[in-house]
């Protein structure tokens, strides 16, 4: 398998739902043609994407919406299940709909060893013929990656890591374990974007570029010109706007702060809601004041 770069910013976009809670497909495509404008990839089906809550079939969908409308952006699928059998089985069909590659979560809700987490992610490299990325994400999924199993799986195959942990030490320890040319670190927060990026990161997934993917796209912009001073003073308007998203629950803030900007991104599933309409108007307000709306 070519070795390919992953870079940019990566919106882990939105799965839009009706009213009745079923997959509406005129939404998701005007999402995914709105963000493709500035964003380099995609990342359906993760966490902000509401796999979890998803059937197989639901997300075999929307992976081939996304595949299908994303122009010149990458596709990376999140085909993490609670099980390897339905880990590979989603894994296959992202590349079957044409996938640029796969990220998978740690099976969740029971905790294993990090020998069954390796032969979980062995078997899926093995399964598909594109790049295969581990999603580091310990408060979800309960099972945390060590460095020492992130290198034994990138020394056999293993693309990269979407590291969400939260944790510059924990990126700057895989950093250390996986020295391989190629392998791509992806940072899985807008929070701590301008320091991974500094040491190595090629990429940043980040909740925020879900509903302002300029302004994610010229903070990526101005880190790539190397002005220091300016990307830092940048990495705190980015956490002054992730603050406001975190005034709410962050997945059903970003479809009425879409919905704020003249999209139509549906509804979230239940149990999640829409947000009250007084919170609405105080973060509608704050934002207009950064003037991102």
């Amino acid at each position: 398998m070519e070795k390919r770069k992953f870079t940019g910013i990566i919106p882990p976009v939105l799965t839009c739902f009706d009213k009745q809670g079923n997959i509406d497909e005129a939404a998701q495509r005007e999402i995914v043609r709105f963000l493709s404008k500035n964003v380099q990839g995609f990342y359906p089906c993760g966490t902000y994407g509401s796999g979890p809550m998803m059937s197989l079939e639901e997300r075999k969908r929307v992976a081939e919406i996304v595949i299908e409308e994303k122009d010149q952006a990458y596709v990376i699928v999140h085909v993490g299940a609670a099980s390897t059998r339905d880990t590979i089985d989603l894994a296959k069909h992202a590349q079957a709909a044409g996938a640029d590659g796969v990220g998978a979560i740690p099976p969740y809700y029971f905790s294993y060893s990090q020998e069954q987490l390796i032969d979980h992610y062995r078997k899926l490299i093995k399964a598909v013929d594109i790049p295969v990325f581990l999603y580091n994400n310990p408060e979800l999924s309960r099972n945390p990656i060590a460095p020492k199993s992130l290198k034994i799986l990138a020394d056999e195959g293993l693309a990269g890591v979407k590291d969400s942990a939260f944790d510059l030490v924990n990126f700057y320890n895989y950093l250390l374990a996986v020295k391989n040319p190629g392998f791509n670190f992806i940072v899985g927060t807008e929070a701590i974007a301008a320091s991974a990026l500094d040491a190595g990161a090629s990429a940043v997934i980040a909740g925020l570029a879900n509903c302002f993917p300029e302004f994610m796209q010229d903070f990526y912009q101005t880190w790539l010109k190397g002005d220091c001073k300016v990307t830092a003073a940048k990495q705190l308007d980015v956490m002054r706007a992730r603050n406001i998203l975190k005034m709410g629950p962050t997945l059903t803030m970003i479809y009425s702060i879409l919905r704020m900007r003249g999209l139509n991104p549906g509804y979230p599933r239940a149990p999640y809601c829409d947000i009250s309409s007084e919170l609405y108007a105080i973060i509608e307000k704050e934002y207009r004041a950064m003037g991102l709306l």
